[in-house]
């Protein structure tokens, strides 16, 4: 699901449980890249880690605050703090070794 500027306090900060956000953009080749692969990590932590994606050209403001220059970024939140970054298109074997750190 989506996050914007309007929506990020109630649905990341505020969550139970770690929140993963990739930040994009529908002109970014990579993001639609490891797109799918985010899709297979929200199935497969499901009820363990909530995912959403974060469109940077609707949502400024967001984007600005946590200084993103380059897509995608994929961070994770736990209890409103922001606790990792990873940049890129990235196997699925990475992000799933940064996730683990924070179930």
């Amino acid at each position: 699901p989506a996050v914007t500027d309007e929506t990020w306090q109630s649905l990341i900060i505020e969550a139970d449980g770690p929140v993963l956000v990739e930040f994009w953009a529908p002109w970014c080749g990579p993001c639609r890249i490891i797109q799918p692969v985010i899709a297979e990590l929200s199935t497969e932590y499901d009820g363990k880690l909530k995912c959403f994606k974060l469109n940077t050209d609707e949502s400024p403001s967001t984007t600005t605050k946590y200084g993103i220059r380059s897509i995608p970024t994929i961070m994770i939140f736990k209890n409103g703090e922001k606790k990792d970054a990873i940049i890129g298109s990235v196997p699925k074997t990475t992000l799933i070794s940064n996730i683990k750190k924070f179930l």
